[in-house]
């Protein structure tokens, strides 16, 4: 029998060992078994088929290795990770890339300086007669120290014993330290600032600092960093200089040292070493228990100590737990198993390790000021930092305050990438909880910022859109549910289709972000980087950029629609996401017509969505009471036939493709020609798809499309048409009547469209007729006539009358409200196309209108209940009530919301109780009415009579609108409507109504109000109102005060008349404003104004002489000149459309020069910005470059509207300009005959300068005493008495200033000091002419 190897034998030995044993060819001890390769099949492992080993060596064998080398073709080049982050571009210098990507350690540490060790002690290993170091046991070191770190383990703790232990015996005796328990004010045992004044030196009793303190080691500098053997020992030395510099200061440049560090220092870091100083403390109490030395703290100070550094300041509130608590020793008693005896390894227990397995500690029961970690529940409900809550709820399994409930979101995203599908599920679930109440404010006072601002930040968009391309059903439903929290609003889609059958309530803002803030980035570049980029600026920016601005469009770049097609095609999920990625792409067709283009451009997108979610046909057990829908592919679904109809709103070109191409016409005709009773679905689904049905059809009838389907469904709608009277009694007790009467409301929106394209047919024809083959291409005739939809309105006006008579029920009337607005819409809209048809009979048409009017519409005026709506205008009113538009509290300007979260008010414009749809239809009618027949006009003037019109009217035009959001442009575009109405019909009145002139003011302020208010889209208001109310007499009785002043003076020619009207228009247009309107002008700047009127002066060579154009022009100066808007002139400030004042004001100057003929008015405008508190640059280029113009510059003093002091004072203190003004004056281009006004300035500041005898540079007075001595010598007599003896500035003298009779004591010895002359006193005034 073979014997084993033992102690001491060589490798020959093993040899010789194994080569008996192979000879022996005994059995191996131990049997190595191979298993079946599954992958080979039934085969087993193929062992078999390997050849058998041709001698005894020992041979290794790879499985699936081939036993001839392969041929070494050339591999595939390698392609790096790194290549597409770096771009390069052609001009780029090599030498200067190389630098900036440099990542040499030369380039790390740039300068480097060693450490002095030439005076370090340097000690031998102690010799031993072994080969290597010799082995020790840890049961041999006696000495169990304590290190400074606490989660040290066993082995590692007697290493650090061992070593301590050897340096004790190898360092030399330079420094003996004791252990002290008093604050040492060192960088590295930083206190609070509090405390540092009281004691920052253990002191002696003469306030000094006891030589003989140090510490038993540092609290920061360690030396764990430097990884020798030394280290403790270098840490040990720089400590030993830290407290040698501290000895050598006094406690006043400790203090001061202390206080400059805290200042520079960054707090956290602060609080660092402050936590820092509380272990090392603790610990060394551990290690050396004992009385405290005198002069210590008390365990109160103690206390206070870890209070500072847990509070981190003054000012808030104490916490009832402290750090030490924290901090505190583990003992045995504190863990809920106790460690047994019999336990392997358990005779030395480190309770560090064993920490987590105790009780968690008790939350705070205090707050504080300072803030805190917010935590939320599964359900994204946020959880006080107080809650105390029980374990098994599963909100404790985090790292961070292991004491508090809840996770943070920061949790939660970790969760989000987590390897097990349900952590992964639930963090998305929970995240979208949080969004969705985020969304509703209920964060708003308890968080500081935005939730959702701050998820977006984080990367929360992209984190959902990587969790779409999950492999995992419930990953995706949970990524697509949170998706649907951040983009969609329900009630923002339920307040939009209750808006639908408004009056051009279809048409909808996009919902497209404000790309301001994009726009200014665009601003930085050049003109030539703007022009290539400007089709693809957002193709080249990164998804995050694009999404920083707009979330729909930097998910569209992420390829998120088709993804989504493909969750439906493929994956095919549950019926809630369906609908969530249904009310989604609903979203994203909102945002824009580009938008639109890409749903449609989505491969096979919108084909899986008409096939799967809008068949022809179904399994009818979908309608059976209590059947599970387990799938809704293949079933009918109104919110598809929703998101088709939003897709059709994107334009005329996306309903032509949706029709045509996904043949929705036969869709259309099935979901409509069937009653929804009839529909093989649950009653409300039934309903909500037929009236989303006509919905889609109305739309496409407003682009003159599917007309078609009308004479095909013809007996249909008349059907519909004839129940419309009875569906209040048939359907006041069943619960889907709201429903019903949202289908009324969209079937009579369908007809209101169909009319209102047939009534277009007539003309389209008649054009189509008369075009000739160079017209071009003609609109066709839409398949639809007026004789086809005439006959609806007896149908509808008898809806109507019925309604009507229910206005007096409260009840009844707020459910029927809606529909009977649709009528009323209708009606306006029949009335003002049949006039333009030319088989209208004019008589049947204006006996119509009669007795409309007679019998409904008067009727219903005079009803108490209209009285009460009018007075609901004003508390309604967004105008009114501007609070009505905020944005919601979690509102980004990213993610466009109408702020419908948690649903309107009742009072408002867009609540249940607001009139502002029915009363707008009404004046819609009402005014359509009149327009056909003008002898009806004074039947309608209670209109203007009600006062509560009249109060809504009063506060709505003075107050500041609300400021422009999708959501307040959404709301105010459907009161200016309201307001153009009333308007519409005051200017039919103003003219045949002899009791109108009381409302003509009133009005007029409204007009122009509403003309500064206007959103786009509605141009056609604003033209209408220019046209027939802003420059309308009966509005403005004295409107035509300036006309009389055009007549006077002849006319010159010399332009184009056109050019001559339009800015006379606009002269007349600006001048009526500021005078009766100014309110409407308020946020335009003085200077914007002066600068735009002095461009009348750029337009044409003589524009300004042209009579009406210079009257009006003078009759704005003089507004402009009044004291209190001098007062508000700041030229400085930066102007709307010019580069600087001081550019059009050199264009100014170049223009007087050349065609002015000295115009007193064109010479005011030129002086007006001279004023002494504006830039001297306008001066001196007056007196230097354009010198000529003080020749032309003869404006009269008595007719110069600015007064004298606004130049004269304060002194000029520019020496170049003084010294401009000297010259002028001297050299006699400067005269008062020629420029009075710049004369008389001119000669105050030179007076003022010579005079001066306050202290200034050398420079200043030499140039004074020298301007001084030139104008004693001046040889014209009358400028030096000018000079010499000015006084004061006065516009009636003729030179316009005052002269003193006699120089003043001071002056006269001033002037004799400096010319050394006695000059002639009491030296009488002669006549200065």
């Amino acid at each position: 029998m073979l014997s084993r190897p033992k102690p001491g034998e060589s490798e020959a030995d093993l040899l010789r060992f194994q080569n008996q044993f192979l000879a022996a060819r005994a059995s191996p001890a131990v049997k190595v078994v191979k298993k079946a390769d599954k992958r080979r099949g039934a085969g087993g492992s193929g062992d078999e088929e390997r050849p058998p080993l041709q001698d005894s060596r020992d041979v290794v064998i790879l499985e699936d290795f081939p036993d001839v080398l392969p041929a070494l073709t050339p591999a595939p080049p390698k392609k790096s990770k790194f290549k597409n982050a770096c771009v390069c571009f052609n001009d780029e210098d090599p030498e200067e890339r190389l630098e900036c990507q440099d990542r040499h350690i030369t380039a790390v540490f740039s300068k480097i300086i060693e450490r002095d060790t030439s005076t370090a002690a340097v000690t031998m290993p102690v010799p031993t007669g072994d080969p290597f170091p010799r082995a020790f046991h840890r049961s041999e070191i006696k000495n169990e120290v304590k290190v400074e770190s606490g989660r040290k383990s066993i082995f590692a703790q007697k290493i650090a014993a061992k070593r301590a232990a050897e340096e004790a015996v190898t360092a030399p005796p330079a420094v003996e330290t004791r252990h002290t328990h008093g604050r040492l004010a060192v960088p590295g045992a930083m206190c609070s600032p509090g405390s540092a004044e009281e004691e920052p030196l253990h002191s002696t009793k003469d306030g000094k600092p006891d030589d003989g303190v140090s510490t038993q080691r540092p609290h920061i500098i360690t030396g764990e960093g430097l990884g020798s053997l030394e280290s403790e020992r270098e840490a040990l030395a720089i400590h030993e200089e830290n407290l040698q510099k501290l000895h050598s200061m006094t406690q006043e440049e400790i203090l001061q040292e202390q206080r400059r560090l805290l200042v520079q220092l960054d707090p956290s870091l602060v609080a660092f070493l402050k936590s820092r100083r509380g272990v090392d403390e603790g610990q060394e109490r551990r290690e050396k228990p004992g009385p405290p030395e005198p002069g210590t703290e008390s365990q109160h100070g103690a206390k206070e100590t870890v209070k500072d550094f847990s509070v981190g300041g003054s000012g808030m509130e104490e916490s009832v737990r402290t750090e030490k608590d924290t901090r505190m020793e583990i003992t045995e008693v504190d863990l809920p198993i106790k460690p047994q005896k019999e336990w392997i390894h358990m005779n030395n227990v480190e309770f560090e390790k064993l920490e987590w397995i105790k009780d968690l500690p008790h939350p705070r029961q205090k707050r504080t000021k300072k803030g805190m970690q917010a935590r939320f529940s599964l359900k994204g409900e946020l959880i006080p930092p107080d809650a105390d809550l029980p374990t098994h709820l599963g909100l404790h399994h985090h790292g961070e305050e292991a004491e508090r409930a809840g996770y943070s979101l920061q949790e939660l995203f970790h969760l989000c990438r987590s390897q097990i599908i349900q952590q992964r599920t639930l963090a998305l679930q929970v995240l979208g909880r949080v969004v969705q109440k985020a969304k509703a404010g209920e964060f708003a006072s308890s968080l500081k910022g935005s939730v959702l601002r701050l998820l977006l930040d984080a990367g929360f968009l992209f984190l959902l859109r990587f969790s779409l391309d999950d492999t995992v059903d419930n990953v995706i439903a949970a990524s697509v549910w949170a998706l649907h929290a951040l983009l969609v609003s329900p009630e923002d889609e339920e307040y939009l289709d209750q808006t639908f059958s408004w009056y051009q309530g279809m048409a909808v803002f996009p919902f497209t972000p404000n790309s301001e803030e994009e726009e200014e980035e665009e601003e930085e570049l050049t003109l030539m980087e703007k022009k290539p980029r400007k089709k693809s600026k957002d193709e080249n920016k990164p998804d995050p950029d694009v999404a920083r601005y707009d979330v729909i469009k930097g998910l569209l770049k992420t390829q998120f629609l088709h993804r989504l097609r493909y969750i439906l095609e493929v994956v095919r999920p549950v019926p809630a996401v369906v609908l969530d990625i249904l009310d989604i792409l609903t979203r994203v067709a909102r945002h824009s017509s580009e938008a639109c283009s890409q749903l449609l451009a989505c491969p096979r997108l919108i084909d899986t969505i008409v096939r799967e979610f809008l068949p022809i046909q179904w399994d009818p057990r979908v309608a059976e009471p209590g059947h599970l829908l387990t799938s809704l592919h293949g079933v009918a679904c109104a919110t598809a036939m929703k998101l088709i109809r939003v897709l059709a709103s994107g334009g005329r070109n996306a309903t032509a493709r949706l029709l045509n191409k996904f043949e929705l016409k036969s869709r259309l005709s099935r979901f409509i020609a069937e009653d929804p009773r009839d529909l093989p679905l649950c009653r409300e689904e039934a309903i909500r798809l037929s009236t989303e049905a006509f919905r889609l059809w109305a739309v496409a009838a407003g682009y003159g499309q599917s007309c078609d389907l009308y004479r095909d469904l013809y007996p249909v709608l008349v059907k519909i048409l004839q129940s419309l009277p009875h569906l209040l009694s048939d359907c006041q007790e069943n619960p889907t009547f709201p429903l019903s009467i949202q289908r009324a409301t969209a079937v009579v929106t369908l007809l209101t469209h169909v009319t209102q394209t047939a009534g277009c047919t007539a003309e389209l024809q008649a054009r189509l007729s008369s075009s000739g083959p160079g017209d071009g291409e003609q609109i066709p005739p839409p398949p639809v006539t007026w004789n086809q939809v005439s006959g609806l309105r007896p149908f509808l006006e008898t809806s109507l009358r019925r309604s009507v008579q229910e206005i007096s029920r409260l009840e009844t009337w707020q459910a029927l409200q809606p529909l009977t607005t649709t009528y009323i819409i209708y009606l306006g809209v029949y009335y003002s196309v049949c006039s333009q048809q030319p088989s209208l009979n004019p008589i049947d048409c204006l006996e119509e209108v009669e007795r409309l009017t007679s019998e409904v519409l008067l009727p219903l005026l005079s009803q108490p209940a209209m009285h009460s709506m009018w007075d609901l205008l004003r508390p309604c009113s967004a105008l009114c009530n501007p609070l009505s538009c905020s944005p919601a509290p979690e509102s980004l300007p990213s993610i466009v919301s109408l702020s419908c979260t948690g649903r309107k008010p009742l009072m408002s414009l867009a609540g249940s109780k607001s009139p502002f749809p029915f009363l707008t239809a009404l004046l819609f009618l009402i005014n359509n009415v009149t327009h056909i027949h003008k002898g009806l006009v004074s039947k309608y003037t209670s209109v203007l009579d009600f006062k509560g019109l009249k109060d809504y009217l009063l506060q709505s035009w003075p107050t500041r609108p609300p400021s422009i959001t999708p959501s307040s442009a959404w709301i105010l575009r459907h009161e200016y409507h309201l307001q153009y109405f009333v308007l519409a019909l005051a200017q039919k009145m103003a003219g045949t109504c002899p009791d109108y002139a009381q409302h003509a003011s009133l009005h007029h302020c409204v007009a122009m109000a509403l003309l500064s208010r206007l959103l786009p889209g509605s141009e056609h208001l604003a033209h209408e109102l220019l046209l027939g109310l802003a420059f309308n007499p009966e509005f403005i009785p004295l409107y035509n005060k300036v006309t009389g002043a055009e007549t006077q003076g002849a006319v010159l020619n010399s332009l184009p008349p056109d050019l001559v009207n339009t800015v006379t228009r606009n002269l007349q247009w600006v001048l009526l404003l500021e005078t009766w309107r100014a309110r409407v002008l308020q946020n335009i700047s003085a200077a914007a104004k002066l600068a735009r009127l002095m461009c009348v002066f750029l337009t044409g060579g003589d524009l300004f002489r042209e009579g009406p154009v210079h009257c009006y022009t003078a009759a704005l100066l003089a507004l402009y000149c009044q004291p209190k808007v001098l007062d508000s002139l700041e030229l400085d400030s930066p102007l709307p459309g010019l580069a600087s004042f001081h550019d059009l004001y050199i264009s100014v100057l170049e223009q007087f020069e050349g065609v002015s003929f000295g115009d007193p008015l064109f010479g005011v405008f030129v002086l007006l910005p001279l004023q002494r508190r504006f830039s001297v640059q306008l001066r001196l280029a007056v007196f230097g470059e354009h010198v000529s113009t003080l020749r032309a510059l003869g404006v009269p003093l008595k007719q110069f509207p600015v007064p004298l002091e606004r130049y004269t004072s304060p002194p000029e203190d520019n020496l170049n300009l003084l010294r401009q003004y000297f010259r002028t004056l001297v050299t006699g281009v400067l005269r008062h005959t020629w420029c009075p006004v710049l004369y008389a300035v001119a000669v105050a500041h030179v007076n003022s300068f010579i005079f001066s005898q306050d202290s200034t540079t050398q420079e200043a007075d030499t140039a004074r005493k020298s301007m001084l001595r030139k104008t004693w010598l001046l040889v014209d007599e009358v400028l030096k008495k000018h000079l010499l003896y000015y006084k004061v500035p006065n516009p009636e003298s003729p030179m316009g200033i005052d002269l003193y009779e006699q120089l003043p004591p001071i002056r006269l010895k001033y002037l004799q000091m400096v010319t050394k002359k006695e000059p002639k006193e009491n030296m009488q005034m002669s006549d200065p002419e």
